[in-house]
């Protein structure tokens, strides 16, 4: 496995009046999945990996740059690796989202994705797309700025990737193939991890917790992922402040503060200085737990650092959130839409369906979007979109919920009655599109989201607590320099606004990131149509695209069993 540059590509980036000559590379990796032992937490398992490793390979990269990736898989189900962030213009073919852009690559094959690296700069990152097959199958993507360029603050003495992820001392897949047939509630991992290693505090870990060595009075550049498959996170170094400068492969105007807080799928660049006296610093991560607090335990806080916000702390999230803004530099310019063709208004909301037997009454955990629970197709929308096939879904996701009352109340039932389908939206190439997301409390059950739209960034303009409302709300949106994101949270009980361009033709699904709430169904397709030339219009697929025929989805077990 390496980095092998094939030939230059020159592009021309336009900011302004000025014109950027930059030349790109073009890069070949080869990604091997198969088993491997891994022992945490004083027990082994076996577990799927790229390349023997865990986390897996970094793909580097300079803005402008292609890359080619050959996924073999050597495992035992299939799946597909999604370049979490990535654009990918006018290629929806190689966005990974199984069952929307293709077929999973089924055991003993292989295909080839390219990732084409168009706009993004900054940090990003790599995760398989099937299920839960992405705790093992992930790693960073690093995206350095154009030959020739440097980046927006002084360049640091030295950097270092560190990947938040989540940890289960058994095979986590097959529960959730369980989980999925039954419809029931999914496990709650053993332990968090920093590059694949649990911290000091816990069993049989003390020797194997990760290190990072770094030279007094010098600055440090830090590319954080959260990986973790359900969780948001805060993060911190003791007695060190962070001066946070990107967010998804986007540059910020710098802050400083003296911790972060990371959506779930989100990825963040944070300067570290060493001013401290010479010694041993933690570097610290804890959940922030948004869940109702009647089912939470609350866990023996860690000795380090002390500015760590605790678990439930809602407004250092938000305060935190709030203090992100866009850079929006001559070399980094933003363009926020300002003349808005379509309006959606997206509650997303827990529920479950009630099933009557003969001699006992049992139910199905689901997740939706405007009382929709997605439910994946026999083959890939995509290929259904672009070759014109019906039968698969049907162009009628609503703008607005069905039912409208207080979206934020305590509502310990479920009486909306969601509707499983497999309904998109359709966009007309180069819409002004602003999203409002609306967290329901139904079950009483109301917590953060991490909302994601493959294919497209997205400028958060703002967000609040408890209902929206569509004439006072609107007042305090951040139209100057908001954040241009790829991952946004939904606060609990409230509201998230987004305003993005659809101008990336292809099929593209958008989710709450959280790996539980995915499979439950909090998802949905935006179809962007062609725009009037070739330059505007989804790409000719690759050959040897995965084909679904006999392919046995799992996912179908969940609607089997609803029914």
């Amino acid at each position: 496995m390496g980095v092998a540059p094939a030939y230059p590509l020159l592009l021309l980036f336009l900011t302004g009046i000025s014109i950027w000559v930059v030349e790109a590379e073009v890069h070949y990796y080869d990604f091997v999945l198969a088993e491997k032992n891994f022992t945490r937490l004083c027990k082994t398992k076996s577990m799927l990996v790229v390349n023997g490793q865990f986390p897996g390979p970094t793909i580097y990269v300079h803005k402008g740059d292609t890359v080619f990736v050959n996924v073999h898989n050597h495992g035992d189900y299939g799946l597909t690796i999604h370049w979490h962030g990535v654009k990918q213009p006018r290629n929806p073919w190689s966005d990974g989202s199984a069952y929307i852009t293709q077929c999973p690559i089924e055991p003993g094959h292989n295909f080839t994705y390219e990732v084409v690296f168009s706009e993004e700069e900054g940090t990003l990152w790599w995760h398989a797309n099937s299920d839960w097959t992405r705790n093992t199958v992930h790693g960073a993507i690093v995206i350095y700025p154009p030959h020739g360029f440097s980046y927006p603050f002084p360049t640091p003495a030295g950097e270092q990737i560190l990947i938040l992820g989540t940890w289960f001392t058994y095979d986590v897949n097959k529960v959730i193939k369980e989980i999925l047939r039954t419809g029931k509630d999914v496990p709650i991992s053993d332990a968090y991890i920093i590059n694949g290693q649990p911290g000091d505090f816990c069993a049989c870990s003390k020797e194997m917790a990760y290190r990072w060595q770094v030279d007094y009075g010098k600055t440090y550049l830090i590319r954080l992922v959260n990986a973790l498959m359900n969780e948001e996170f805060f993060f911190a170094i003791a007695g060190h402040d962070l001066i946070v400068v990107g967010i998804d492969g986007s540059y910020l105007k710098p802050f400083t503060t003296s911790y972060v807080m990371l959506s779930n799928g989100q990825t963040m660049d944070v300067l570290v200085k060493t001013n401290q006296s010479p010694g041993r610093y933690y570097m610290a991560g804890r959940q922030y737990y948004t869940d109702n607090l009647g089912k939470y335990d609350r866990l023996s806080s860690p000795f380090f650092p002390k500015t760590l916000p605790s678990y439930t702390d809602y407004d250092s999230a938000t305060r935190f959130r709030k203090r992100l803004k866009s850079l929006a530099s001559k070399e980094h310019p933003i363009d926020v839409p300002r003349n808005v063709t379509t309006q959606m208004y997206i509650t997303a909301s827990m529920d479950k369906i009630v099933h009557n037997f003969s001699a006992y009454m049992d139910y199905t955990l689901l997740s939706s979007l405007n009382n929709i629970s997605w439910v994946n197709p026999s083959t890939d929308l995509l290929q259904a979109y672009y070759r014109n096939l019906s039968g698969f879904y049907t162009s009628d996701f609503p703008d607005e919920p069905p039912y409208y009352f207080d979206f934020v109340a305590d509502l310990t039932d479920d009486s909306t009655h969601p509707l499983k389908g497999t309904k998109v939206k359709v966009l007309e190439y180069g819409e002004e599109v602003e999203i409002v997301f609306q967290s329901t409390n139904l079950l009483n059950a109301s917590n953060e989201h991490s909302m994601y739209i493959h294919g497209h960034k997205f400028y958060a303009l703002g967000e609040g607590y408890g209902n929206f409302n569509s004439t006072r709300d609107p007042e305090t949106y951040n139209l100057v320099d908001p954040p241009y994101l790829g991952t946004a949270s939904l606060p609990v009980k409230g509201w998230l606004t987004i305003r993005f361009k659809a101008n990336n033709p292809g099929v593209w699904a958008m989710h709450c990131q959280e790996g539980r709430h995915l499979i439950w169904g909090m998802n949905t397709v935006l179809i962007v149509k062609n725009g009037s030339n070739p330059e505007t219009s989804i790409r000719t697929p690759p050959p040897n695209m995965p084909s679904c025929a006999n392919y046995p989805s799992i996912h179908r077990a969940l609607e089997v069993s609803a029914e």
